[in-house]
This record gives C-alpha cells, sequence and structure tokens, in this order.
C-alpha cells in the first residue's frame, strides 16, 4: 500500500473550481494552528487561508469539511454558509485501497465576501473543532487477505489524519502547501511533510511546527508518543520515530534512507524534499506520504522490507508524491515505483528475471477475461486482480520501455520527466510525450498498445528447422506464432539460440504484427536448442507448461471447490469446516464447500482445496505428485528435494489438475488446530509456492519451493542438453555499499606487505600488525577485551626454530546493554597471522620465501576491522560483541583455544555462537560458503534469512572441513561457522597476493556477517547446538599433495574434485574436474574431512590408488604424492 491519496470530484460539483488546473496558478495554502486531545478523540484548527488569485477572485468559494467539524470565520470580511450535502465523490489512490464514496460524512460550505467589489484584502481564516475517531476496520478480501484501514482516527494510542479524513478545508481539485503548528500533550509527537521547524516542550504540551512550501495533493498529520532518531547528510535530514526505544533498529533505517536516497538522486535527480521520516504505526499498514512512511509495528521488523518495501515508499517521492498522477487517465506511478524499486533489489540480487516470471504468473492466476481491464482504467489496489494490472502488467510496460530504447536513453528518460512534471500532474500522454522527445521515436503506437489495450499475447513456436549451407554455415528457420483469441500485438520478442561449441547463447528478435512471424539466422555451427522468451522480457500470457502448479492457481481461480473432511482426525471436521467458511466469507470468487462424501470425482470446473489429513480426497493430490518423488506418512513428508518431519508440522502441496491446466489441486494436512487461524491468513501470501510447511501455533514457516515445470513449450532442442549461458543483466542503479572495499582493501595491501614479512608466530610484523588492529579498535569506539588493554599475551613454546614466542589475541568489545544477559556474546574472529617464510606449513620449493597471506587471512581481518567501525558507533546490542583478531591459527589453532580457555568476562561457555572470517576474498563462482552449518539446528535458516534480506547468497556446508579457529569453538560446544570463498592454488603460497583479493568479495563478506551478528546478538533463544565436542583440526598438517581441489558443497559421498592443479600429481594420474573420489587405498571416503584424514596418513613419495565414479563408471588410478 503506498501513493498519495487522490480526490476527483464529480463533474457537476464545485464546477467552478474544477474549471482552474492546479498547475495554472500557485497552490492554496492553509497556515494551520492544530490542537489534539486525544483522550477526548478532538481537534480544534485554526487556518489562514491564502488563495490563489483566479480562485479568490470568483466570488463564489465552495469547500468540503468533516461533518463533525463546525467551521466558523475568524474574519469578518468572509462569511461562512452551510450549503446542501455535497455529491457523489470518487477517491482514488494507493493509500485508500478502495475507490468509491467518501469514507467520512461530509459537509459543503461556501466562504463568501461580505462586502461586494474586490476580494478583500485580508486571507479568510476558518474556525472548527470537533471530535474525529473512526475505527479501524478489517475488510476481507479474497482468502481472508484482509486489510485494515480507517479514513481518520484520533485516539490515545495515536492520530492519522489524511486527505480522505477531510480535516483541513478542500478546494475541489486544488494542490496546497501548507505551514502546520501542532499543540499536543507532554510526551507526544507530531509527523507531517516538508520541514520541522519548530520542536519544544513548554507548560506540559509538545509544540511542533511543519513547513511544507511544495504543492501537495493533501495534508497528513500523524501523531502518537514517539522515540525519534535522525542522522543528517549533506541537505538531507533522515528520521525514524518509534512507538518504543529501538536505537538498533533506527540505526539501520537511517542507514537505508541515506544509501536509497542517494541511489535515487543519482538516477532520477535531486530529491525533492527536505527529509524522509519512518513512523511507525500502531497497526499494520504500508502508506507513502511525501517525505515520510507510515509502516505497521510488524512491518518494520521484517528484515526483508528494508530490501523491498522501504525503498518502495521512498521512491514514491519522485513518483506520485511529487510528480503526480493524474488518476483520471490512469494511475502509472505504481508499476514505475515497482519496477524501480522492488524489480531493481531483486535485480541487484540477480533475481530480476525470476521477479518478471511471478509478475506475469500472477497476471495469468488471477486475471481471467472477464476481469481484465485496460491500465488507463487503474486508480489503485483493491484486489489480485488489480495488482496484477495496475502493478504488474505496468511494470512489465516500464520493462519492455528499457529494453526497446536501452538504459541509458531510457535513464535520460525518467530524469527528463522529473525535472518537466515535479509537482504537476503527468498522464500516460504526458510520459510518451517525454519518452518520444528523449528517443527521438513515436512511442505513440507503443504506449497505445499497452495502456488503452486488454488482454496480452500468447506464444507459441511453430516451425524450427535447421539448414547445413553449402559454406559449412547453418541457416536456422524460427516461425512464432500468437494464440490469444484476441487481436495480434506488435511484439519484438526475444530469442536465444544456443550454438555447438558455444558457452554463450546468442540472443536474436523476431518482430510480430501478425498472427505469426518468421526469424532466420545464420549460424557459425549447429544449433542445439532454441528458447523463446527464456527471461521473460515481454509481457505476455504464460503457458500452463512454463509453470509448475501453485497456490496462486487457487487463490486466482473464479470458481473454487475446499473439501471439507466428514470425521474427525487430529483436527476436528468442524475446525476445518469454519477454516473454509472463512476463506469463503466475503470472497468475491465463487466459493463451494462441500464434505468429502458429497464429492464422486473432482469437479472438472472448479480449483479444488482439500482439507484435512485424512480426507479421502488427498490422495489425488499425492497421486499427481507421485512422479515428482513426494511422499506423505506419519513420521515425514518427501518433497522430494526436502523433507519436513512430523509430527507438529502443517504443510500444504498444489499439484496439476487433472482436467484443466488453467486450474490447481491443493492439500492442506495440519495435526495442531491451534495451526489453522495461521495458515488461514498467511497462505494467500505465498501464492508463488507449491510447496509449504510449517511449524508451530503461530505457525511459522520451515520449508517452501517450487516444482519444477513440466517443460515449456516455446523450447525446442535439436538434441539433449543444457541451455547455454544467457546475458547477465547490470541494474540500473545500485546503492553505496555501506562498507568501504577500498578501504579493506589497503588493509589486505598493508597486511600482506613485504615489510610485515608474512606475520609468522612471534615475529616483529605480527605484533605490528595486532597494534594496528587494536588502534582499529579503539577508534572505532570498541571497549578493550584483554587481560592488557586490547590484548590477550602469553607465550608458547616450540615455535619457528624451537623458540618461545609470545602470542597475541587483539580483543575489541561492544558490551550488551542487557544486564540479565551480561557476560554472553556474539564471536567474530579472524586470524591475523600466517606462514611467514613458510612455518609450520610449507611447500616444496617455497622455503624461506614470504608468504604474503592476502586471502589467508588478511582478506578476514580487514572484513573484521571493517565491521568494527561500522558497528562500533552504531550498534546498541542487547547481547555483547566481541571482535577478536586471533594469533597461532597456522600453529594448532592455538590464539582461539587460548581465548577459549582463559577469556573470564566473556566465557566461550556463554557465547551464544562464533562466526570466523577466513580466507574470504576469493570465492568461486562470486558465492561465499559458510563451513559448520551442522553446528546448530538454526544455521541454514540463518544464512538463507540473511541471503534473502541482503542478497548475499552464501552456500551452507553442514560439516566443517575447513578446521580454523571456529573448530576451538565447536570443541567447548558453542555452534561455529567459518564464511570461506574457495580452495585455490595460491593457498599457503607466496603467490597469495592482494592483487587476487575481490573488493566485491569483501562487501559481501561483510554485509552477510553484520545481517548475522545483528540477529545473534538480539535472540533470546540460544541456538540448538547439534552434538557435543568435535575432533579438532589442531595436530599435525598434512604433508603430502595430490594436488586437487574439492566441491565442499557437495554432500558426497565421495569428494567432487572441481579442479585438477597443472603439473600435480593428480594430473599426471589423469584424475580430471567432475570425477568423484570414493576410496583411497580400498577406504572408502566419505567427505572432504575423511579424505583429508586419508591423506594426512601418508608421506611425499607415497603411491595411492584413488578410486573414482566418473560418467556411471568406476576407474581406479595410481598416483604418487608429493611434498606440499
Amino acid at each position: 500500500m503506498s501513493g498519495p491519496v487522490r480526490l476527483a470530484v464529480a463533474a457537476a460539483l464545485l464546477a467552478s473550481v474544477e474549471a482552474l488546473p492546479a498547475e495554472m496558478g500557485a497552490p492554496v495554502h492553509h497556515e494551520l494552528t492544530v490542537r489534539i486531545d486525544p483522550a477526548a478523540h478532538r481537534l480544534e484548527v485554526e487556518d489562514e487561508i491564502s488563495l490563489p488569485e483566479p480562485l479568490a477572485a470568483s466570488g463564489d468559494l465552495r469547500f468540503l469539511l468533516h461533518r463533525g467539524l463546525e467551521a466558523v470565520s475568524a474574519t469578518p470580511e468572509y462569511a461562512v454558509e452551510r450549503m446542501e450535502p455535497p455529491r457523489s465523490l470518487r477517491r482514488y489512490g494507493i493509500n485508500e485501497e478502495s475507490p468509491g464514496e467518501a469514507a467520512v460524512p461530509l459537509d459543503e460550505y461556501r466562504l463568501r465576501p461580505t462586502t461586494a467589489g474586490a476580494p478583500p484584502a485580508r486571507p479568510p481564516i476558518l474556525r472548527y473543532s470537533g471530535v474525529i475517531h473512526h475505527p479501524i476496520r478489517a475488510e476481507g478480501e479474497e482468502y481472508a487477505r484482509s486489510f485494515s484501514r480507517t479514513p481518520g482516527l484520533i485516539d490515545e494510542k495515536g492520530v492519522v489524519l489524511s486527505g480522505s479524513t477531510f480535516w483541513v478545508p478542500l478546494f475541489g481539485d486544488a494542490l496546497v502547501s501548507f505551514r502546520m503548528t501542532v499543540d499536543l500533550p507532554a510526551g507526544w509527537d507530531a509527523v507531517s511533510q516538508g520541514r520541522r521547524e519548530k520542536h519544544e516542550a513548554a507548560g506540559g504540551r509538545r509544540r511542533v511546527v511543519w513547513n511544507s512550501p511544495e504543492p501537495m495533493d493533501e495534508i497528513y498529520l500523524v501523531a502518537a508518543p514517539f522515540e525519534e532518531y535522525e542522522r543528517r547528510n549533506g541537505k538531507l535530514t533522515a528520521m525514524v520515530f518509534l512507538r518504543e526505544k529501538d536505537p538498533n533498529l533506527a540505526a539501520r533505517y537511517l542507514e537505508a534512507t541515506v544509501q536509497d536516497i542517494s541511489m535515487y538522486e543519482k538516477l532520477i535527480g535531486p530529491y525533492p524534499y527536505a527529509k524522509f521520516a519512518l513512523v511507525e504505526n500502531f497497526w499494520e499498514t504500508g502508506y507513502g506520504m511525501p517525505s515520510f512512511t507510515l509502516l505497521g509495528p510488524k512491518i518494520i521488523r521484517f528484515p526483508f522490507i528494508l530490501q523491498s518495501s522501504y525503498p518502495h515508499e521512498i521512491l514514491h517521492n519522485w513518483w506520485g508524491n511529487s510528480v503526480f498522477v493524474d488518476y483520471e487517465s490512469g494511475n502509472w506511478c505504481e508499476g514505475l515505483t515497482a519496477y524501480l524499486a522492488d524489480h531493481l533489489f531483486k535485480e541487484m540480487q540477480g533475481a530480476g528475471e525470476a521477479y518478471r516470471r511471478d509478475t506475469l504468473e500472477r497476471y495469468r492466476s488471477y486475471v481471467r477475461e472477464a476481469r481484465d481491464f485496460p491500465l488507463t482504467e487503474f486508480r489503485s489496489r483493491h484486489s489480485s486482480a488489480t495488482e496484477a494490472v495496475g502493478y504488474g502488467k505496468s511494470l512489465m510496460l516500464w520493462h519492455m520501455l528499457r529494453r526497446k530504447l536501452g538504459d541509458a536513453t531510457f535513464v535520460d528518460a525518467l530524469a527528463r520527466l522529473y525535472r518537466d512534471y515535479r509537482f504537476r500532474r503527468a498522464s500516460f500522454a504526458d510520459i510518451e510525450k517525454v519518452f518520444s522527445a528523449v528517443s527521438g521515436t513515436d512511442l505513440g503506437p507503443f504506449f497505445r498498445q499497452w495502456v488503452e489495450r486488454t488482454g496480452a499475447p500468447s506464444l507459441a513456436l511453430g516451425r524450427v528447422a535447421d539448414e547445413t549451407l553449402p559454406d559449412g554455415r547453418h541457416l536456422l528457420t524460427v516461425e512464432l506464432r500468437q494464440v490469444q483469441r484476441e487481436e495480434p500485438f506488435a511484439v519484438e520478442v526475444p530469442v536465444a539460440i544456443t550454438v555447438a561449441g558455444e558457452s554463450a547463447a546468442r540472443i536474436v528478435s523476431i518482430e510480430m504484427s501478425g498472427r505469426t512471424a518468421t526469424g532466420r539466422f545464420e549460424l557459425p555451427g549447429p544449433p542445439v536448442r532454441v528458447d523463446v522468451d527464456p527471461q521473460f522480457d515481454l509481457f505476455r500470457r504464460l503457458d500452463p507448461r512454463e509453470i509448475p502448479p501453485t497456490l496462486s492457481r487457487l487463490f486466482g481461480a473464479p470458481k473454487v471447490a475446499i473439501v471439507v473432511p466428514d470425521g474427525d482426525g487430529a483436527v476436528p471436521s468442524a475446525a476445518w469446516r469454519r477454516f473454509a467458511e472463512g476463506w469463503a466469507r466475503g470472497n468475491a470468487h465463487d466459493v463451494r464447500i462441500v464434505g468429502e462424501a458429497e464429492l464422486d470425482r473432482i469437479p472438472r470446473d472448479r480449483a479444488v482445496w482439500i482439507l484435512g489429513e485424512e480426507n479421502r480426497w488427498a490422495r489425488a493430490v499425492t497421486d499427481a505428485l507421485a512422479p515428482k518423488g513426494v511422499r506423505v506418512d506419519r513420521e515425514s513428508v518427501d518433497f522430494g528435494s526436502h523433507q519436513a518431519a512430523r509430527p507438529g508440522t502443517s504443510f500444504v502441496l498444489a499439484a496439476e489438475h487433472p482436467y484443466d491446466e488453467d486450474l490447481a489441486l491443493g492439500w492442506i494436512a495440519a495435526d495442531n488446530p491451534a495451526a489453522l487461524p495461521g495458515l488461514a491468513r498467511k497462505l494467500p501470501h505465498y501464492g508463488r509456492y507449491s510447496y509449504l510447511a510449517f511449524e508451530g501455533d503461530e505457525p511459522t514457516n520451515v520449508l517452501k519451493g517450487r516444482w519444477e515445470p513440466a517443460g515449456s513449450p516455446l523450447v525446442h532442442a535439436f538434441a539433449p542438453g543444457p541451455r547455454a549461458a544467457l546475458p547477465q543483466r547490470q541494474p540500473l542503479a545500485r546503492p553505496e555499499p555501506v562498507f568501504d572495499a577500498s578501504r579493506m582493501m589497503e588493509d589486505v595491501r598493508w597486511l600482506a606487505s613485504p615489510e610485515l614479512e608474512g606475520r609468522s608466530a612471534g615475529s616483529e610484523g605480527l605484533r605490528r600488525a595486532a597494534e594496528r588492529v587494536a588502534r582499529v579498535f579503539a577508534e572505532a569506539g570498541l571497549a578493550p577485551g584483554g587481560e592488557d588493554g586490547y590484548f590477550q599475551i602469553w607465550e608458547e613454546p616450540g615455535g619457528p626454530e624451537g623458540r618461545t614466542v609470545t602470542l597475541r589475541n587483539v580483543v575489541g568489545v561492544i558490551p550488551g546493554t542487557r544486564p540479565d544477559w551480561r557476560g554472553q556474546s556474539v564471536v567474530l574472529g579472524a586470524h591475523l597471522d600466517h606462514l611467514g617464510r613458510g612455518w609450520p606449513d610449507v611447500h616444496a620449493g617455497d622455503e624461506g620465501r614470504i608468504h604474503p597471506g592476502a586471502d589467508d587471512n588478511a582478506s578476514g581481518v580487514a572484513v573484521l576491522l571493517e565491521l568494527a567501525r561500522i558497528l562500533g558507533r552504531s550498534l546498541h546490542p542487547p547481547r555483547a560483541v566481541v571482535f577478536v583478531a586471533f594469533d597461532g591459527e597456522e600453529w594448532g589453532r592455538r590464539g582461539s583455544r587460548h581465548y577459549v580457555e582463559t577469556m573470564r568476562d566473556y566465557p566461550a561457555r556463554d557465547a551464544i555462537a562464533m562466526i570466523n572470517l577466513d580466507t574470504v576474498g576469493r570465492p568461486d563462482g562470486g558465492r561465499l560458503m559458510l563451513f559448520g552449518t551442522g553446528t546448530a539446528e538454526e544455521w541454514p535458516h540463518i544464512a538463507m534469512g540473511v541471503g534473502f534480506t541482503t542478497g548475499v547468497q552464501v552456500r551452507a556446508v553442514p560439516d566443517d572441513p575447513g578446521g580454523s579457529d571456529q573448530m576451538s569453538f565447536v570443541e567447548a560446544g558453542v555452534p561455529a561457522v567459518q564464511l570461506f570463498g574457495s580452495a585455490h592454488e595460491d593457498y599457503h603460497r607466496p603467490t597469495d597476493t592482494p592483487d587476487k583479493v575481490r573488493p566485491d568479495a569483501l562487501v559481501d563478506a561483510a554485509t552477510f556477517v553484520r545481517e548475522a551478528a545483528v540477529y545473534l546478538a538480539e535472540r533470546t533463544e540460544p541456538l540448538t547446538a547439534a552434538g557435543g565436542k568435535r575432533p579438532g583440526a589442531g595436530g599435525a598438517g598434512r604433508k603430502v599433495s595430490l594436488g586437487t581441489l574439492p566441491d565442499f558443497t557437495d554432500p558426497g559421498p565421495g569428494v567432487l574434485v572441481v579442479r585438477v592443479m597443472p603439473d600435480s600429481p593428480a594430473e599426471r594420474a589423469g584424475l580430471r574436474a567432475g570425477d568423484r573420489i570414493v576410496a583411497i587405498d580400498g577406504q572408502a571416503v566419505a567427505d572432504v574431512r575423511a579424505y583429508a584424514e586419508v591423506l594426512r596418513g601418508h608421506a611425499p613419495g607415497d603411491t595411492i590408488r584413488i578410486e573414482i565414479e566418473r560418467g556411471g563408471e568406476r576407474l581406479e588410478l595410481d598416483a604418487t604424492l608429493a611434498p606440499r
């Protein structure tokens, strides 16, 4: 829910005012003095009104006002007369979800000069007061998807007044500006548009002044007892108003505000207001106002909101709240805002294609022919169908326009639209003129087709043929057809061609204006595969075979049967019937509730929900899904690729309908009656999924996914094989990262510099490195955490050359704020030491050479330091966050073991978790790995949640082949993981240099760890540790090398080889990438850890027999091991 509320007055009403477009002159200006009495639900207002000259000269000034407010003139030059009740109003906008009659009783007044002749010199002043208290109401909408709202409320919990309240006199369709002084009870605060000029407390009251000289659609006033937070960034003031103290939450929103506004300023143009504020409401809302947003208490605490709804609301300050919408010609701003916010952030994460597919899927599921309408008729969202058109189709319009013009021209046109129409109303026709002018192209036909027409093209492949030409080249012929009932659309259809021997697909296009079109393409080799619109770039009606059955097919079906069980199981039949009745109540669809015995077959013309585990019709779903490997029994639900344990799990399955490919079957099963209300409320929000699992009474989603589609009819394969890689598009914009990549790289270069000589145990270089870390901790505001300031200092015998050496851990702490959690901590670690000139681990031939250790582990230390800089000044965690740069990791983890054994203020046994940053600068394939997620049940969910929130996806590895400092904590019973990039040929070599470390990988690592650390610092319950102590990896290291790089994420059994080092024993033995090592010398190799243990038992020169799997065959190879 977002965007402005607009009021269009019926043609016969206020005719003299409607004839004056707002752009013809200055807005109506209001000087408001407002006193609020929340306990009495009452307000008192004095309004000095400055009227634009044409309006003032008309001599017949009419305005509308809430009937509960009695208006009188405070100036003798004007009289106020109550008129007959106003005629009907139509209300447009997104903050007001349902268009229709005014939601409050209205009075119409005439403001008349008391003397004839020229208008009075003094402006009119109105005084009015009264009660405004319209209760919050929930309106059912399609399967209990309810929206709670009120047109206006003054209450002890808070105040929300807007244009739909009619609390400020409305003079026709004129835009407004205002300056407002608000008088409130002590402890309260008020928020409105514009800049805050005064904020003072006196006489037991709060006085606030907001000034908004810019033209506006309406005037808002939101008030409550707030906790306020603020951050200035140049001309912008970022503000957060929360209903309880939460500095960490506020800090995240202040940071996001600055990031997002900076990004959009570069993309579109200057931010139009002086401030942007997040304001917490006391019920769930998602409203976007000029210069602030009003969000509900649950919504603002969903971590993913910062990557979805929040930038959407910020962007509305450009589209909808400064470039206003001419609603009579269609609401264009929601699609554009969704495209440049929701879609853009998914595009940043590499998920733009999936987002567009989901958009097209929603259109297919929810918009049947009778429910379709052109974009010219979209005003606001009030159902899934209006959302699929007004947001979804409009979003695809902007995407197709971008592809048609190219990114540079598209961005130039956006900036021009903003410059030309800021604080003016714009229509689709105005937008077409701007984009045509900037592009030098007549875009009229494009806009008329997609804005004024209903429907969408449906594509099918016709003849696809390959002809070999005399010169050996190939001629590919591709015929496309439009098979929809409507007239053909003029479309440019992208086609991806996979050519034998080419890794990247060739992207071509076929222009269509009729029912059929043929493209012919000369290729250097034989085509392997043809994919039509593989990245979902075209607005079209998807073929059912392109998408799997999902819940949206059921929720979007115009006719539905809900089959309730006749008998009682774990959940009584009556409870299931109440569930069904709740979905049917107020539903716009044809919903029929039947008992299982009333059916003799699945209805042919209805989507079917089957409720209850004992329902005999559930067999129809499990039979349909059996080929996908789905099995359900009393112990578990097997979804094919995932399993959920039972009992205590509620689950949902969607399957193909046996008679109609546009419909689906759905089965909802639960053994907990308390979970049913939550399921009824939540499931409509999971429409894109094919299967779901929930736990508990709430219930909480623990598993979700989609079946693989049956196979797209828009794909033609000449031979078996995958599609070649599609081009990776760059997003239109990115926010500047919070973490400074150049600063982290500077740290890497310094730590890996020749001056530090590889930071070996007890060396001068390592001492200097430790002192620098301590200085950064101090500058960042971390408290000292060692026995000697920031240091834990001790001596260890048996160092280089047998010497006793001094070791130093560097410890900094952000103390926790909860007294009852004293001593508890989240530990973030990275080892500072490396191998110096080759001790204690050196490859043959590398003796005496400096090992810089840039990736291992200057990269991890650089991220640790950047986290300290960012979190040290902004985080106020309930549980302490301890930063440790460990010594002695390369020497059997001596530093982390010392910390675990000796730390007193924050004992390791009281740590909720530990995250180790080790070798994070060179991820293979762009994704970091997280070792050791099997040490707590929650780690995979934490990794998935952090990835969803931040866009940084990691590969969770349950086992821990790393054996780094996290293992010291695992041995003490602490759930601990290692963030890791990849194994590479420079590991523990002099060639591990800073130039090979990727700055973007450091940013990803810092982003991931910060999100995880903040979550862990605030988490109430301990993690569920999986098992007790595990064997350490601190003994003698491996002395031999085979020369393979394993896939650490492969679950086994065996070890999957992803790379074979040149001139290594593995290469000489004939090992290849893709081989799976299953045994060595007859001893089975279960996983990477077992593989390392087997090699650890050998010496250089030993010959081993390796048993591998390759292409379905088992082979044996002999390899002679080399020294490391």
